[in-house]
């Protein structure tokens, strides 16, 4: 294999940069051509691709985003654009990809590789949400919940100031990684998360209990996808039966998907990256790359797509014990 391509697809997450300057960086130390496709696989249907050297990675570890950028492709679950993807592939003679991105882009990348067994793909675990199979953590999720870390804390001054009890959404449509830890680490008095079903008659008792002993500022932590609904609908519930409480809703949204990568970030996609390319030249591939007890472990693609990451029981007891 001489020729391989990098490219990033589906929810942008801060440190996809520093994975794509580890897989063209540690590709070429090896003696092989890398090529970047912009835009994930829509960006491969049109031949949205170049080459990369060292110094078109240069200067991006500290970056959020993806300067590879990011989309999702409806002609790419059609046969018909599959083949145009594998024609642009054979033209410029590239034999492997590494993959950037969360279980659609593998599943994805799956099927492609039913169709067209020449062609290599390995994934790196791209995406806040941190709820693919195979990895402790994926990439992007470190930064993100410290993204809503600090702004949790920020809202918690001023909900001190007047008293209020504020909810704060966070995202996480069908995983609750980014509420659950983002609410333990800002001394949260209650996290609301998509596995959990939530209890209204338990959560207006606890925040009734605090409001009689003069506790009068709470932090409610909703990841956007709780079967309960989002920050305002719970607001509304919640004032209808409180209504001494002085509510405020902060959705936080697409910040936490911007900014800067931490320095554990920016290190577990470097060595993602690295490894990625180290298993594809290796002739692995429908894996996963990922990092379980800081040892690389290889996931099939069926596998890390069909499970997801399981919640920790003891970070909800965590919750309810410290608030």
């Amino acid at each position: 294999m001489q020729r391989i391509a990098v490219f990033t697809s589906g929810g942008d997450a801060p440190g996809m940069n520093a994975c794509i300057r580890a897989v063209v960086r540690t590709a070429i130390a090896l003696g092989k051509e890398v090529y970047g496709i912009r835009r994930g696989y829509a960006g491969l249907i049109e031949e949205d691709l170049f080459r990369m050297e060292k110094h078109t990675v240069s200067n991006i570890i500290q970056l959020g985003g993806t300067i590879l950028q990011s989309a999702r492709s409806t002609e790419f679950l059609k046969p018909e654009g599959r083949r145009k993807a594998y024609e642009v592939l054979k033209k410029y003679g590239i034999e492997g990809i590494v993959a950037i991105g969360g279980d659609g882009t593998f599943r994805g990348a799956r099927v492609f590789m039913e169709e067209y067994p020449d062609i290599a793909i390995v994934g790196i675990p791209g995406t806040i949400d941190n709820d693919l199979y195979g990895t402790d953590f994926t990439i992007g999720y470190d930064t993100a919940i410290n993204t809503a870390m600090n702004a949790i804390d920020n809202i918690k001054d001023t909900a001190n100031a007047h008293n209020r009890l504020f909810f704060i959404e966070v995202m996480g449509r069908d995983a609750g990684f980014i509420a659950l830890r983002s609410a333990i680490a800002t001394g949260a008095e209650a996290v609301l998360i998509p596995e959990e079903k939530t209890d209204m008659d338990e959560l207006i008792r606890m925040l009734e209990y605090n409001y009689h002993h003069k506790k009068r500022a709470s932090i409610v932590v909703v990841a956007e996808g709780d079967d309960a609904g989002g920050a305002f609908q719970i607001a509304d519930q919640v004032k209808a039966r409180c209504p001494q409480f002085d509510i405020r809703c902060t959705v936080l949204g697409h910040v936490q998907r911007g900014g800067r990568p931490t320095c554990m970030e920016r290190v577990l996609a470097s060595r993602l990256g690295m490894e990625g390319v180290r298993a594809l030249l290796a002739g692995t591939k429908s894996v996963m790359v990922g990092e379980v007890h800081r040892q690389i472990v290889f996931t099939p693609f069926e596998q890390a797509t069909k499970h997801h990451q399981k919640i920790n029981p003891v970070l909800i007891e965590m919750v309810e014990l410290l608030a």
